[in-house]
């Protein structure tokens, strides 16, 4: 298998997306979500509140290097990233149960914008008020009994249905 650098993936072109983690607590989920951003060349992770940050070991376990390759920035709140991100062009939406949201099969990235999608908390889940300033809620159509995925299940499931389509 062919597989760049660091140096080479800091270079080579991204996907239009950001990932943007409001209060993600567990630093393996943090990891995890940087490992998939880098799979799929992903702009970067926007890491917001309580959310890990690296260096740490738990995140490199996960990440396996990620963390060194994909950009990232923190901020306070994941309130002040959606709105930085809506200032630059960006539609955002926040992967949630929400009344109004559409199902994950009924959203469709068109060529040429830029994305950001917002993950909550492991228990929480997205803020409210990060819900409100998004431009939308994207729900992921779930049969079974329970009514959620681990976060970083979900980041993967998304990132992958948006830079794929």
């Amino acid at each position: 298998m062919v597989r760049l650098s660091v140096e080479e993936y800091k270079e080579a072109a991204k996907k239009p997306l950001v990932v943007v983690l409001d209060d993600v607590r567990s630093m393996y989920n943090v990891g995890s979500v940087f490992r998939t951003c880098d799979a799929f060349r992903v702009e970067a992770v926007y890491l917001c509140g309580i959310s890990a940050k690296p260096p740490g070991k738990e995140i490199h376990k996960t990440a396996l290097g990620a963390e060194d390759s994909v950009p990232w920035k923190y901020f306070e709140s994941a309130l002040d990233a959606v709105n930085e991100l809506k200032q630059r062009g960006y539609l955002v939406y926040a992967i949630e149960q929400a009344e109004g949201s559409i199902s994950d099969l009924d959203f469709h990235a068109e060529e040429g914008q830029r994305y950001a999608i917002v993950l909550g908390n492991e228990v929480k889940g997205v803020h409210q008020e990060v819900i409100d300033a998004s431009d939308g809620c994207i729900e992921i159509r779930q049969d079974g009994t329970k009514h959620s995925m681990n976060v970083s299940v979900t980041a993967g499931i998304m990132i992958y249905r948006i830079t794929r389509l």
